[in-house]
C-alpha cells in the first residue's frame, strides 16, 4: 500500500481539532519521541498522517505520558490496520483479546502475562504468512531497574552487509516458526504453557524472503531472526547455520541499536518490517507489566 493510499483512506468518522505536538528525533539515528500528544483524544487525519510519517521515517516512535485505557490503545492501533490475536490466549487481557499482557508478575501461583517475551532478537509474528506491520507496547507497571527494550535497524544492517554475505542470501528464502525455541524456553522457565492442538494449528512454519522490501518506503531490510528463523531453504544445513549466525551477529552491532529506557505511561510503536527487538531483562523480584497490540502487515516480498 502506498503512502498516498494510506493517507487518503477514511481514517476516522470523527471530526477532531488538531493537537499541538512535537516529533523529536532521538540521538543515534533510530527512533523519535512524540511529545504533547494525547492518544485518549480523537485524532484528525492530518495529525494521524504526521504520526504515520514519523513512524516510517524513524521506525520506532515513543509517545510520552499516555495515561490511556486499553480501549484507547486498541482504537489507536486499529487506525493502522487489522489487529492480530496472539496465539497464547492464556495471556490476553480480560475483555480485550487484542491485548497481550507482557509481564513477569505471578499472582496466586500463576503468571498473569508472558514473562519471557522478547528473550531473543526477533520481529513480531514473523512466523505467519502475514507478519506484523507494527506493535504498540504500553507501560503499566515498570521496575525500578532493568526492563529496557532494545531495537535494531534492519535497513542499516542490510545496507552495511558485506558483499560476500549479500551474494549468499539475496534472492533466497528462510523458514520461520513460532516453535523454533519454544521447547527450550519451556525448560528454562515457567512462562510458556503447553500448546493445544488448536494453538499448534495456528503456528505452522512459513517461508519468507531473507531480504524484504518495505511495502510503504521501498527500502530493503534483513528479515531473519535468532528467535524464529530455523534455516535457509535450498542449501545444506551446516552452510545455512553458518550464514544465519553471521547475519545475526552483524545485525545487532551497537551502531544499529537503540536502547529504550521506559518512563511511566510510555507507549512505544515500532515497525516490525524495519526492526528487530529484544527484552533487556528485569530482576526477578521487581514487577513489570505492559500491554501489547500488534497490527497485521503484508506478505513479505
Amino acid at each position: 500500500m502506498s503512502l498516498a493510499t494510506a493517507f487518503d483512506a477514511p481514517l476516522s468518522p470523527r471530526a477532531a481539532p488538531p493537537q499541538s505536538f512535537e516529533v523529536r528525533p532521538l540521538e543515534g539515528g533510530l527512533g523519535a519521541e512524540i511529545i504533547g500528544l494525547d492518544l485518549g483524544q480523537a485524532l484528525n487525519d492530518a495529525d494521524f498522517a504526521r504520526i504515520h510519517r514519523a513512524h516510517l521515517d524513524h521506525h520506532v516512535v515513543v509517545f510520552r505520558g499516555q495515561d490511556i485505557t486499553p480501549a484507547d490503545h486498541i482504537a489507536f492501533s486499529r487506525r493502522f490496520g487489522k489487529l492480530m490475536i496472539h496465539v497464547l490466549h492464556q495471556f490476553h487481557l480480560a475483555g480485550h483479546p487484542e491485548i497481550l499482557i507482557v509481564s513477569n508478575v505471578v499472582e496466586d501461583g500463576k503468571p498473569i502475562g508472558l514473562g519471557d517475551a522478547g528473550k531473543y532478537w526477533h520481529s513480531d509474528i514473523s512466523y505467519k504468512e502475514l507478519p506484523a506491520l507494527g506493535s504498540l507496547l504500553h507501560a503499566q507497571e515498570l521496575p525500578a531497574e532493568g526492563g529496557d527494550t532494545l531495537f535494531a535497524d534492519m535497513h542499516r544492517a542490510w545496507d552495511d552487509l558485506p558483499a560476500r554475505l549479500r551474494q549468499a542470501v539475496e534472492g533466497r528464502r528462510a523458514v520461520h516458526t513460532y516453535l523454533a525455541k519454544y521447547g527450550q524456553m519451556q525448560k528454562d522457565a515457567t512462562w510458556r504453557p503447553t500448546l493445544s492442538a488448536q494453538q499448534l494449528a495456528q503456528v505452522q512454519e512459513v517461508s519468507h524472503p531473507i531480504v524484504r522490501t518495505h511495502p510503504e518506503t521501498g527500502r530493503k531490510a534483513l528479515f531473519v531472526s535468532e528467535h524464529f528463523t530455523t534455516h535457509i531453504e535450498g542449501i545444506p544445513a551446516d552452510e545455512s547455520r553458518a550464514l544465519l549466525d553471521e547475519i545475526f551477529a552483524h545485525s545487532v552491532q551497537p551502531q544499529y541499536v537503540y536502547r529504550h529506557r521506559w518512563q511511566p505511561h510510555d507507549l512505544v510503536f515500532w515497525d516490525n518490517r524495519s526492526l528487530m527487538h529484544l527484552a533487556g531483562g528485569t530482576p526477578d523480584h521487581l514487577r513489570r507489566k505492559l500491554y501489547r497490540t500488534t497490527i497485521e502487515g503484508d506478505a513479505p516480498f
